[in-house]
Order: C-alpha cells, then structure tokens, then sequence
C-alpha cells in the first residue's frame, strides 16, 4: 500500500501529521501532487476548537490549493499529466476540501473525483509560481467582494484593511479601472498596498481618515455645510467596529460598501442617519461563481498579486507554517510550498 502525509485536526488546539493511504484516481477523477497550499484563518479557527463536526478530531487541513496532475481517469477531458492546477475546494462531492470535507489540500495528494475542468480545477501557465497559483481560492473571495460592489471604470475606491483579501481586492479594482485607497494601521501592510497598486494610502491611527479622503476623492456634501469625500466604494476587510462606524459617519449619496471580513461581534447600525445617504450594504461570502474568473486575473498580473505571499515554508516544517499564520502581526500570507 502507497502512503502519503497528510495535515489533520486531532483534538482542540493539536495537530497531526497523519500516515495515510495515497488515493487512486478512478475514470472520472484526478490525482494532484500538491505543490503550494496557502494557510486562512480559518485553519487556526478549525485548530482552536478541534476541528468540523462531524468530522471533530479528525478533520483534514487545506483548502488554498495548487499542484501538478500526476494521474488522469480514463474518463476525463481537457487535462493532460503535467498540467498545472489550481481547486476549486468547494465542488468536492465528499465535503468542502480542508473545510470539513474527507479531504485536504495540506497533504502530499490530492484526488479531485468527478473532475470536470471549469468546475473542480483549472489548469494555470507552468511559469507562474506555485505560492502565486495557490492565491487562486483567496483572491476569488476577494473577487466576490469586489463584484458585489459593482465597481466602474473611473470611481474611487476605499479598501480597509490590507490583508489577503484586502490587497487583492485593491488589484482586482485597479484591474477594472478604479482608483483605490487603503486604510490601515501598519506600516508594513500600508508599503505593500502601494506596491499592488493602491494610488494613496492613509494610516488611521495618525490621520483622520475623513479629511485624507475629502483630499483624494473631492468634497461630495451630503447637505449644505457639510463635508463629505466622493469616494463611490467602500471595501471592509479589515472586519472591525470602527471601519463601519467610518462609513456611516462619511458615505456620500449612493455609496456603497461591501463587507467580506467577518465581524465577530455586534456592530451598531444607524439607519435613521444613513437614509438620506441611501447608502448600498452588500455582504460577501465566499465565491459563488468567481473561483476560476480570478485565475486569469492571476496569470495575467501574476507579478504583483506574488506581493500579497509573505512567508513560503516547505512541508516538513508545516506545524511552524501553521504556528506562524495563527500568531497575529507576525506573517501576512503564509503558504506552504511541497
């Protein structure tokens, strides 16, 4: 029996590195050799409370995911051994990959079943790095967010928070001709935001945010006397109380502000003072449709969403990856490279 390591939750806040059989591609499916599987916060998230019923205790880890096609079904089209790959973790039929699904990314194989190309997996250009290609299921969220907006070429964008998904956003918004600011309060993430394109930056803990936008965006006032900034979008991936008290505070007529963080308390809402501004609220969840129109966003501007990759571990130091990723302010974006 072949065998291959794979990453498993087994126990609140404990990890394994696991000996498990290594799968065999039947007709309809594809064996992948991991190359690149990047690290969410939801893996830490998985680890602290002990992995995903019902699969508690047990629970495979990874879902950001990029690899080479090693084993081809008799049955499939449109891929050929050697392929480069990147997943679509959500059309497993045995769960979510690395989400409480059977199977996850963080592991030597991966067997895609009923792989079909356009709806499991998409093939990627064998010159873009595995770390960039594992971006691939971060940046569709990012992507959603984004499309959730509705931006146009022209408008001015806000994006708080220069994470993952904040810096994607911004590339994918001045991809569509959009003029974008970030906000945030580090200095390290603030450098990087100009470096993916944002055109200005502003560091909420030493300006005032309002005014550095009337700058950039124009004077928009909502009524007579007051000064509101022009900015048409506003991204929260920041997912902290004072972004949205920002907004509410600032938003000019027909804003809007999409909300792909994930706040983990109450926010206050006051739609009393926001019906005059007739301010547009969309959330974002996850990528209904995005997964693969990100990829060629990524092949073709592979080189600045390469920024938004932090730290690259190799496999057999993945509990330091793992460590690393689940230590705040100490890595932005960690992928683990095989």
């Amino acid at each position: 029996m072949s065998t291959m390591k794979s990453v498993v939750v087994t126990g609140a806040n404990q990890t394994g590195v696991l000996e498990i059989e290594k799968p065999a591609a039947g007709p309809a499916d594809v064996l992948v050799a991991v190359k690149a599987c990047g690290l969410c916060g939801s893996d830490a998230f998985y680890i602290h409370i002990g992995g995903i019923p019902p699969r508690q205790g047990n629970t495979p880890l990874g879902h950001e995911i990029a690899g080479e096609v090693v084993e081809l079904g008799t049955d499939v089209t449109g891929l050929a051994i050697g392929d480069h790959v990147v997943i679509n973790p959500m059309a497993a039929p045995t769960g979510i990959i690395g989400n409480g699904g059977s199977t996850g990314g963080l592991a030597n194989f991966l067997l895609i079943e009923n792989a079909v190309v356009g709806t499991s997996l998409a093939v990627v250009p064998k010159h873009i790095p595995w770390e960039v290609a594992a971006l691939n299921e971060p940046m569709a969220v990012a992507r959603h967010a984004v499309n959730r907006a509705n931006p146009a070429s022209g408008e001015k964008a806000v994006v708080f928070g220069a994470g993952p998904i904040g810096l994607g956003a911004v590339i994918d918004l001045t991809l569509r001709g959009v003029e974008v600011a970030v906000v945030d309060v580090q200095p390290r993430r603030l450098e990087k935001a100009l470096a993916v394109g944002a055109s200005a930056v502003i560091n909420s803990a030493e300006e005032d945010v309002a005014a550095r936008l009337i700058q950039l965006h124009g004077d928009v006032p909502l009524r007579p006397g007051e000064s509101r900034p022009g900015t048409d979008i506003y991204i929260d991936a920041a997912g902290v109380p004072a972004v949205i008290e920002t907004v509410q505070q600032i938003a000019k007529h027909g804003a809007r502000l999409s909300i792909p963080a994930v706040h983990k308390k109450p926010v206050e809402v006051d739609f009393g003072a926001l019906l005059s501004t007739e301010l547009t609220i969309t959330l974002s969840r996850g990528y209904p449709t995005e997964i693969f129109e990100v990829t060629n966003d990524i092949i073709a501007a592979w080189e600045r969403y390469a920024l938004i990759v932090s730290d690259t571990l190799p496999f057999d130091q993945v509990e330091d990856a793992l460590t690393l990723a689940a230590t705040p302010g100490a890595a932005d974006k960690v992928v683990v490279i095989f």
